[in-house]
Order: structure tokens, then C-alpha cells, then sequence
């Protein structure tokens, strides 16, 4: 019995020994960014499981960033982490984990919303009616079946896009309008006196630190800049699709 307990002992030692490391380690680089940029807001430090790496996510103003550096803070790292076997970009991924929103208070009552199949995978899309990205993203996602788009009109490219946006939430079909729009060109005719929500839009869009049309958000709350092939969107849709 007596031998038994012995390995269990210097398990635990182990633990010890990399936990006060690795606390050591985070302050050092703390005390070294603080230094560098006082005015930053340390959102995390993990140790990376390669090259013993450490990653430090920050916030700076409105911005979110992951720098990398070694334990004691003495190199500084500043750009992106590729995995050179997959072709993975874990820099961007990771920051789009930390900017991830809340999926579900996104105001789905201000979208114009299409459904088709079963409607399990879902996207929802800041566009802009003249921007040519936007119209190329949707077409394509229109040949996409079970999935349900959610159109967030957010008119920021020049003024006429304000006044198309406020007439297609005037029609009376407005995923129609909307659609015609973007894929044939045809003007929406509906008046543009009703209540809308068009403004509230604008604002929201660049509260959730859209910089882009199209800018899209999935169930993760993950976001996502520009028009992506097919080859790239329909796995995220699966992988975020509700559960049957």
C-alpha cells in the first residue's frame, strides 16, 4: 500500500509545480504588455499546447486583438498563427471566438426572412442593397436548400440604398421585393413613409462591429467578413445547424 500511494504523490507534485508556473508565467507577461501597452484590457492568457507559445488576447478601444509570446514576455509575436497542415488560420478563428455575439438577441423581427426545406441551418447577413458582393453571396446561397436566411438591410454604401431598403420594408412582400432587388435589379415602387426599421439597423450593424458588406453572423454567434464560396459557408451551416 505504502508504494501504491507514492506515484499518486508525485502527480500531484507535478500539478503543483506546472500550476505555480504557470501562474508565474502570466504575470511576467502581464507586468511586460502592461508596460508595452497600458491602456489595453487583458481578456485572457492561455499557454498554447505548441512551440511554447503563450496567447494573449486584448482589448484596445473598440478593438480585439491576439498578440503571442514567449513565458517571460520578452518576444512579442503580433500577426497570424497558421496551421501549416490544415491550412487553418487560428488566429482568425480565436478571434472570432472572443467577438462572437449572442445569436439569439439578434431583433429577427427587423429581418426580412427566407425559408426553405426544412430550414434547420440558419445565417443571418448585414447587406446593403448596391453592394455587387452582397448580391453574388446571396444569389448563390439561394441555390442552397433547408436554410433559413435572415436579411438584416443594412444600407451603408451610399444614400439610395437607404431609400431602396426603406421601400422593400414598405412592400408587402417584402422577401420578394428584396430578392428581385438583389438578383434582377427591379426597383422596389412601395413608398418609403412607413414605420421602419432602418435606421435602427444602421446603428446595429456597426454595434456588432460589421466593417463590411456582406457581413454574416451564424447560430454560434460567430462573424464573418465578405462574400465566401459555397465550399466554405455550407460546412459552417451544418456544423451550426440545429440539432433534429
Amino acid at each position: 500500500m505504502k508504494r501504491s500511494r507514492w506515484p499518486c504523490v508525485a502527480v500531484l507534485a507535478a500539478f503543483a509545480v506546472f500550476a505555480v508556473q504557470g501562474r508565474a508565467d502570466e504575470q511576467a507577461i502581464r507586468q511586460a504588455l502592461g508596460s508595452r501597452i497600458p491602456n489595453a484590457q487583458i481578456l485572457g492568457i492561455q499557454k498554447l499546447p505548441y512551440a511554447g507559445l503563450y496567447e494573449i488576447a486584448v482589448r484596445r478601444g473598440g478593438d480585439t486583438m491576439v498578440y503571442y509570446s514567449d513565458a517571460l514576455g520578452q518576444i512579442m509575436i503580433v500577426g497570424n498563427l497558421i496551421d501549416m497542415r490544415t491550412d487553418r488560420n487560428l488566429t482568425e478563428e480565436r478571434l472570432r471566438r472572443l467577438a462572437a455575439i449572442d445569436w439569439n438577441q439578434l431583433p429577427f423581427r427587423w429581418a426580412v426572412t427566407t425559408r426553405r426545406g426544412d430550414g434547420r441551418r440558419q445565417i443571418a447577413i448585414f447587406s446593403d442593397p448596391n453592394c455587387p458582393f452582397c448580391q453574388k453571396f446571396e444569389k448563390e446561397l439561394a441555390a442552397v436548400d433547408n436554410v433559413t436566411v435572415h436579411i438584416f438591410m443594412w444600407p451603408v454604401i451610399k444614400p439610395e440604398s437607404v431609400r431602396q431598403a426603406k421601400s422593400v420594408w414598405c412592400s408587402n412582400d417584402r422577401a420578394k421585393t428584396w430578392n428581385d432587388l438583389m438578383f434582377k435589379r427591379v426597383e422596389p415602387t412601395a413608398p418609403t413613409d412607413c414605420e421602419n426599421p432602418i435606421d435602427e439597423l444602421v446603428a446595429l450593424g456597426k454595434q456588432l462591429g460589421a466593417t463590411s458588406t456582406p457581413t454574416w453572423f451564424l447560430p454560434n454567434g460567430e462573424k464573418y467578413l465578405g462574400a465566401q464560396p459555397m465550399s466554405v459557408v455550407v460546412p459552417l451551416l451544418d456544423a451550426t445547424a440545429r440539432r433534429r
